[in-house]
């Protein structure tokens, strides 16, 4: 991943092209898998060395992958890994992506680089929008800090 500082994102939006969920893997934390195994079943995760990913179809797209001629979305909607809640989103505590003046974003008393994957087709580059800076940003911020519970900006609407 070649990824974008959020600094020169103008803006994001959930099309619902599915992009994300058939072209990266999800990497399970203990509780969500434990989630899916009780209310899916443990086929709908695959196990290696030493992580849990999301089970994928042979044409490598997540199980819980739902299309319609019209659009792309998660058959977990309402129980998304965090992985895939936060997608195309990377929010960390140290750069790792370069740029680190331009990832740099303050959030309360903390000091947070965040970094976009630009293969999402939802997100336009330029000058940030002040919805994009101040709704946007903290609720993935939110996500990522585990103080989110329910997605408004950073989901699609269904």
């Amino acid at each position: 991943m070649q990824a974008v500082p959020w600094s020169q994102v103008r803006s994001w939006r959930c099309n619902m092209c599915g992009i994300c969920c058939r072209h990266y893997d999800v990497v399970l934390k203990f509780p969500e898998w434990l989630s899916i195994v009780k209310n899916f079943g443990i086929e709908y995760t695959a196990p290696s060395l030493d992580k849990i990913f999301l089970r994928r179809r042979s044409d490598g797209s997540c199980t819980f992958l739902l299309e319609t001629p019209k659009a792309s979305f998660c058959g977990l909607q309402h129980a998304k890994p965090k992985a895939c809640k936060l997608w195309p989103f990377k929010v960390l505590n140290r750069p790792k992506f370069g740029n680190p003046n331009k990832a740099a974003y303050h959030y309360r008393d903390r000091k947070l680089f965040i970094y976009v994957d630009p293969a999402c087709t939802g997100l336009r580059l330029g000058e940030p929008t002040r919805e994009f800076v101040y709704s946007v940003i903290p609720e993935f911020i939110e996500i990522a800090l585990n103080s989110c519970r329910r997605q408004f900006k950073t989901t699609a609407v269904l």
